[in-house]
């Protein structure tokens, strides 16, 4: 069963790349990727992948594709 990850995405950060976990138990990531043409949300799947040290092949954008608040599921 993929755990499913809530995150709000911050795309041109200079903080970034980043994450942060928020009181609510979501995550906050900054990264570094405009959103244009999905790179914000690749740049977020790749930082997932480091954040949770699993394959980026492992982690998958299920809802939110064009929103800032997003929902990833990961498979452990």
């Amino acid at each position: 069963m993929p755990r499913v990850v809530r995150a709000r995405i911050t795309p041109n950060s200079r903080k970034g790349p980043l994450v942060e976990i928020l009181d609510d138990g979501s995550l906050q990531l900054y990264v570094r990727a405009a959103a244009v043409e999905g790179k914000a949300n690749k740049a977020a799947l790749l930082l997932l992948a480091e954040h949770y040290a699993v394959p980026k092949s492992a982690v998958r954008l299920s809802a939110g594709a064009t929103s800032r608040f997003k929902r990833f599921e990961i498979d452990d």
